[in-house]
């Protein structure tokens, strides 16, 4: 399975494609940022993203987008800018017909770590131990995404394979 993390942010947009299945060894296929400039009008800046992100598809052709699920912060303009970057993503694979999954950040920490009250600095170092890298990727959104991806391989394809066998037991006809 190969999984596109994205962390979504209006200024600094964190996008990480992991490769891998639960119980395996992960391969980090790559890692960076989409940026829009903060100075043009939110549109503008909205269309940034979309055209980083569709490089992104184009370029490495994720089975499925893991998307971290927005929730409710103090900073309203900031959850608002969060929340349209999110929409972007979506879209943008939706329109490629790539399947779109949403996990919370607790539930990323606690798939990375083992547990959901982790801290940026315990999340970044689990992620470099699991993909074996030498030093921690930067900006922190960059992390952020490849957490989002580790977690999607590791929890999203164990749920996959029970809602396939539980539609297969479901469509079976019993005598």
């Amino acid at each position: 399975m190969k999984v596109l993390g994205v962390d979504p942010g209006l200024t600094r947009c964190g996008v990480a494609v992991v490769s891998g299945s639960p119980g395996r060894s992960l391969q980090l296929d790559g890692v960076g940022v989409v940026r829009s400039r903060t100075e043009d009008d939110l549109a503008v800046r909205l269309l940034a993203l979309e055209e980083g992100l569709n490089e992104w598809l184009a370029e490495h052709r994720p089975d499925v987008v893991a998307v971290e699920r927005v929730f409710s912060q103090h900073n309203v303009r900031t959850v608002m800018g969060t929340a349209q970057a999110s929409g972007v993503a979506m879209l943008s694979a939706a329109r490629r017909g790539i399947r779109v999954v949403e996990h919370t950040p607790s539930e990323v920490k606690a798939a990375v770590t083992g547990s959901g009250r982790a801290d940026k600095a315990q999340v970044a170092h689990m992620v470099m131990r699991v993909l074996r890298l030498t030093h921690k990727p930067t900006p922190a959104d960059a992390t952020d995404a490849l957490a989002l991806a580790v977690c999607h391989i590791w929890r999203g394809g164990a749920q996959n394979r029970l809602t396939q066998a539980m539609a297969a037991r479901a469509t079976r006809v019993t005598p």
